[in-house]
């Protein structure tokens, strides 16, 4: 049974620092893109960011350019991590994780597993 399980969300002030994780299991992820996305209520699941399955390529959207970086661990690929710098208020939300079978960035159709998420806020 595949599982992806997002932890390291919590509450912060603005302009701290959170690193969130992402850890899959029930099969070989090592040729999946992975990416983050981000859900206020009342609004539609938004892409945060990306990262193909060697790692080498990543995207991200431009409300987190800069701000933002995604990884998958060295020592285990199937745990990707999304540290994320300099937070705004406007971050809030509940973040998820998924996997997808094949290239994958923005698009959350193009994903084939996700994570039941992590809540994130930020006060200002």
């Amino acid at each position: 049974q595949v599982q992806l399980v997002e932890s390291g969300g919590g509450l912060v002030q603005a302009g701290d620092s959170l690193r969130l994780s992402c850890v899959a299991s029930g099969r070989t992820f090592s040729r999946y893109f992975m990416g983050w996305f981000r859900q206020v209520p009342g609004k539609e699941r938004e892409f945060v960011a990306a990262v193909s399955w060697t790692g080498t390529n990543t995207y991200y959207a431009d409300s987190v350019k800069g701000r933002f970086a995604i990884s998958r661990s060295s020592a285990n690929n199937n745990i990707v991590f999304l540290e994320m710098n300099s937070l705004k208020p406007e971050d809030t939300a509940v973040y998820y994780c998924a996997a997808a079978d094949g290239p994958a960035r923005y698009m959350s159709g193009d994903y084939d597993y996700w994570g039941q998420g992590t809540r994130v806020t930020v006060s200002s």
